[in-house]
């Protein structure tokens, strides 16, 4: 019983627990219910002040605010008509109007500085001017009036304002200061007269709490130093110039006599007067003065600038040559300082690491080999200096040393001077655009300028150390000779002894990644040119190769060609470009993070900086949409940049067509190459016909970059290849050039047709051999090291060219596309993307099976599973109508084609079927 009674009263609480759960719904309802009862409430609230109250100013007070809104929104749209044909204005006429301003601006200051200008003027100009530079406000006027001068005579070199900004602020600011102390340190208790009479407020704020914190004594050489600096960012002179520019001042004040007065441009007299000359003009950039080359003086000051930068370039590259004034004798024999053997070492040997090996090209010769420059020393006037022999390599024969095999340098002297009228290396013409436009190419200066490359480290030494151990253990007659060191990897020479097989060495290929500790190791048997066997080694100390290095070098700034390129840099240390013309189309390929796509902005950049609109036209696709974003509306583009992999399928075809129209042009005038009918077509022996309305005009060369193959192969694999084969087998003649780029090398993407018809190659760092033999034909690309390690395998070569990938940074790709877009406004084709129309009739081969053919292609694509037997069931059709459904089918690009009895394959996927659906019904869809 006792046990029954918790039971009951349970049973009494839970009927009570549902009674409270059944009022609580009641209790939640109300609050319901009092808004429904309030709602009107407030409704008649908001309606009440409805009713406008009579005003109290009769409509006075909204009349004259209709007037002023009214006056202001004719003032406002007035002056923003007149700010929209400010920016229609030309820039040459924008930069004159503010020369003018501040000239303006000068003669006013002048005015209230000079003399006792009255008025509200001359006390605003006695505030400010005076109250803020103090007892220097009579050199105002006078640095407004020099800001103006230079902006009305160099108005296309905005580059150096900010450092003439920067200078003149650090010169006043320190100056300033010295006046302010040199006036006994005047402070606000002593007014503000006495701070005008000394250095004004601004020399004030910089004097006063100089002076407190280190007292007067630090203060004035610390304001002296400030000074100091300002001067020579304003001459844009460096400090360890200063000897040079004082010297050269002497000299132009017939103080000192010209040392070097008979020697025409050396390493160091080059700078030094062009450097003086030019002070007011901005530093050395700037172009040369008229009286010393006299010649010259009939350039415009763009063309003037591009020499100067083009003999930066080549100072470099061009030995000392004697120069005799006017009818005098030659001044006898001269000895060249280290500076001269150095500087010609540099240009013979174009940047190759030499231990123990010959240069890549013979010293004394051009880049290009043709142009020997063994002849004596002594004809020349020049004494031959004695060379140092370079350290001997450990581990090296002792015969070889003796011979002077590994450890010989070869005489630098014959480097060191070439024939007086041996010419200059061409320059690019700066081409005029059509019309009245000109186009400047930007300065090679907005690329950042790398660091010396290491020749030689203390790793190098243990890994030669290494190698000569592993040979000695394992008894094998082989000694390094030599090695050559690149920015990534470094290939050592490795001679073998009599009667030893090169298989003995590429046997021990893990035993020495074992000794080196680096798994990445790569045997070269032979090395191309050598009885030598090259062992690649990654150093662990790695080094960037600059694009703008490469674009700056020898080969690359004394070939004119807009097409030329910059790759990087190869394993003996020299710099490698290339010409697409001569590709004459490249396929790209790499992992993802192997550096496929900063070769690709190395690409476009080179061609920007090199080539005029006139002269290149780009198009450019980018699936991924971010990698090419930062070159939209460069004025090289025909089209804005393609993204959508349907639109860039119609683009191949555009270049298919425009390929077409340029070979009909060179068939009508009897020309076999585009360059040839260009030539023609500029010196006028190329014209139109008589009665003809067409005018004929230079090709410019068409670059078309894809940045992503697999993508658009997965959209339209038949339309994309079908026009890459067609591109790549005839456009090379028609000045049409192909750069495939793609991440997944496999054979679906990379297909037989498009490798046969792509000769040239660049394997980034793969992620299997079966991807490096699809690249490369052969295997390679999967030991590299990634991150812009590459084999580059040009069309005629046998063997690829192991090389470091050039990088360029985002600012200065975005330095380089600013200067473009501000030369000139992207001109677009309007049919590069425009598919073609499909009139609205049905195929008259369907007949009256349209709405069953429908029928089956959405269930084909929905099931993804093209099978005749599956049409049968589900339609309830004969086998020889579902046969023909599927024939009609495969005509149209649904299906693919029969394979017996397996099911066909679905060529559509399921978000295009509305598409699909549109092309059989005959309804228009682009």
């Amino acid at each position: 019983m006792a046990s029954r009674t918790p039971g009951k009263a349970a049973a009494k609480k839970a009927p009570a627990k549902k009674a409270a759960a059944k009022k609580a719904p009641a209790k939640k309802a109300a609050p319901k219910k009092a808004p429904a009862k309030k709602a009107p409430a407030k409704k008649a609230a908001a309606k009440a002040p409805a009713k406008p109250a009579p005003s109290p100013t009769g409509g006075v007070y909204r009349l004259v605010r209709a007037c002023w809104l009214g006056t202001a929104h004719a003032l406002g749209a007035m002056f923003r008509g007149i700010g929209r044909g400010a920016r229609g204005l030309d820039p040459a006429h924008r930069k004159d109007g503010l020369a003018l301003l501040l000239l303006g601006l000068a003669l006013v200051v002048a005015a209230g500085t000079w003399s006792n200008l009255r008025g509200p003027v001359g006390e605003l100009v006695e505030i400010l001017v005076t109250g803020a530079f103090g007892r220097l406000d009579l050199l105002v006027p006078v640095l407004l009036g020099g800001i103006s001068v230079r902006l009305i005579r160099h108005p296309e070199k905005p580059e150096a304002n900010g450092r003439i900004v920067i200078g003149l602020s650090a010169l006043l600011i320190g100056v300033l200061g010295l006046v302010h102390l040199a006036c006994g340190s005047p402070g606000r208790e002593d007014g503000a007269e006495s701070i005008r009479d000394a250095g004004g407020l601004v020399g004030w704020g910089v004097g006063a709490p100089l002076a407190r914190t280190v007292g007067e004594v630090l203060a004035v050489p610390l304001l002296f130093l400030l000074t100091v600096f300002g001067l020579l960012v304003v001459t844009a002179t460096p400090v360890n110039t200063i000897p040079q520019r004082m010297r050269g001042v002497l000299v132009r004040l017939g103080l000192l006599s010209d040392p070097h007065a008979e020697y025409e441009y050396g390493e160091d007299g080059d700078d030094e007067y062009a450097d003086f000359d030019d002070l007011m003009d901005g530093g050395a950039d700037e172009h040369r003065r008229p009286g010393r080359l006299s010649m010259r003086k009939d350039l415009d000051p763009e063309r003037a600038e591009q020499e100067a930068l083009e003999k930066r370039r080549n100072r470099r590259g061009r030995a000392v040559q004697p120069r005799l004034p006017n009818g005098a004798a030659d001044a006898g024999p001269r000895t060249p300082d280290a500076v001269d053997v150095a500087a010609a070492a540099a240009a013979s040997l174009d940047g190759a690491v030499l231990h123990g090996v010959q240069p890549s090209s013979p010293l004394g010769t051009d880049p290009a080999g043709d142009d020997p420059a063994g002849a004596d020393p002594a004809a020349y006037g020049y004494d031959a200096p004695a060379v140092e022999q370079a350290p001997a390599v450990p581990g090296a024969r002792s015969e070889d040393a003796q011979s002077g095999g590994h450890a010989a340098v070869p005489d630098l002297t014959k480097a060191t001077s070439t024939p007086a009228e041996a010419p200059l290396p061409p320059r690019a013409e700066q081409l005029q655009l059509s019309g009245d436009i000109s186009y400047a190419l930007p300065s090679l200066d907005l690329l950042e300028r790398g660091g010396p490359g290491r020749t030689r480290s203390a790793v190098n030494d243990q890994v030669v150390a290494s190698l000569t151990t592993v040979f000695s253990e394992f008894k094998v007659d082989a000694t390094v000779t030599g090695f050559t060191r690149g920015p990534t990897v470094t290939r050592y020479e490795v001679e073998l002894g009599p009667a030893v097989k090169v298989e003995k060495i590429t046997a021990l290929a893990k035993n020495i990644a074992y000794a080196v500790a680096s798994p990445d190791i790569r045997i070269i048997s032979p090395i191309p040119g050598k009885s030598a066997v090259g062992i690649e080694i990654p150093n662990s100390d790695r080094e960037m190769v600059n694009l703008g290095d490469v674009l700056r070098s020898a080969l690359a700034s004394g070939d004119e060609h807009p097409l030329l390129v910059g790759l990087g840099k190869d394993v003996e240390g020299g710099y490698v470009s290339t010409d697409l013309t001569k590709m004459p189309h490249m396929l790209v390929a790499g992992a993802t993070g192997s550096g496929k796509s900063s070769c690709i902005n190395c690409l476009i950049t080179s061609v920007m900086a090199r080539a005029t609109p006139e002269d290149v036209r780009m198009v450019l696709v980018d699936p991924k949409r971010v990698e090419l974003t930062a070159y939209e509306g460069i004025p090289h583009l025909i089209t804005p940049i393609i993204t959508n992999p349907k639109k860039a399928a119609e683009a191949l075809q555009w270049v298919v067509r425009e390929m077409d129209l340029r070979y009909d042009d060179l068939a009508a005038y009897g020309f076999r190459h585009i360059d040839d009918f260009n030539t023609a077509v500029r010196s006028g022996k190329a014209q139109a016909p008589e009665g003809s309305e067409r005018e004929l005009t230079p090709y410019p060369y068409l670059l078309v970059i894809v940045d992503e193959l697999a993508d658009l192969m997965m959209v339209a694999p038949r339309d994309v290849e079908d026009a890459i084969v067609r591109i790549t087998q005839l456009a090379r003649a028609a000045g049409i050039h192909l750069v495939l780029a793609t991440q997944r090398p496999s054979v679906d993407v990379v297909t037989g047709l498009i490798k046969a018809n792509v000769p040239s190659r660049l394997a980034f760092s793969t992620s299997s051999l079966a991807d490096s033999r699809v690249i490369l034909d052969q295997q390679g690309a999967e030991k590299l090291i990634g991150k812009g390690d590459a084999l580059f395998l040009p069309m005629g070569a046998n063997k690829p060219i192991r090389m470091q990938g050039a990088f360029v940074t985002e600012e200065e790709v975005s330095g380089v596309v600013e200067h473009c877009k501000a030369q000139m406004a992207p001109v677009f084709r309007d049919d590069v993307t425009v598919g073609q129309s499909k009139k609205k009739e049905i195929d008259e081969e369907i007949g009256d099976d349209l709405d069953l053919l429908c029928q089956a292609a959405e269930l084909v694509v929905s099931t993804q599973f093209g099978s005749t037997s599956m049409l049968q069931r589900k339609l309830r059709v004969g086998f020889a109508k579902a046969g023909r459904l599927m024939d009609l089918m495969e005509s149209r690009g649904v299906v693919g084609p029969s394979e017996g009895s397996k099911a066909r394959d679905v060529l559509v996927k399921p978000d295009e079927l509305d598409g699909v659906l549109s092309v059989i019904r005959g309804e228009t869809h682009t």
